[in-house]
């Protein structure tokens, strides 16, 4: 997969990814939020949303473990919400460190 592609400038954009377990890969600035799955589901309004992704076929299960984490991304209008066993701590180190 090539990293780049010409943007309206014809100039070459470079993409970064963000692995988020199980070969699934998005690019971060495609990223909307990234939530602590036990800290928001408290909340009735989180739930809402989580069911309303379901209903719309918008959920992805990224793995079959204890889900710590969700991710909202939405990319060319569509948006996808990522269920996740890694936790948003280590999914915010993993963007660290390509970053530097």
């Amino acid at each position: 997969m090539n990293p780049y592609c010409l943007s309206e400038n014809t100039q070459k954009k470079k993409y970064m990814y963000l692995h988020l377990g199980n070969d699934v890969v998005i690019k971060t600035e495609d990223i909307i939020a990234v939530c602590d799955l036990d800290a928001c589901t408290v909340s009735k309004k989180t739930r809402d949303y989580l069911s309303c992704a379901q209903k719309r076929g918008e959920i992805v299960n990224v793995s079959y473990e204890l889900p710590k984490s969700f991710v909202v991304c939405e990319e060319h209008g569509v948006r996808k919400v990522y269920i996740s066993q890694l936790s948003v701590k280590t999914l915010g180190r993993r963007e660290l460190k390509m970053k530097n």
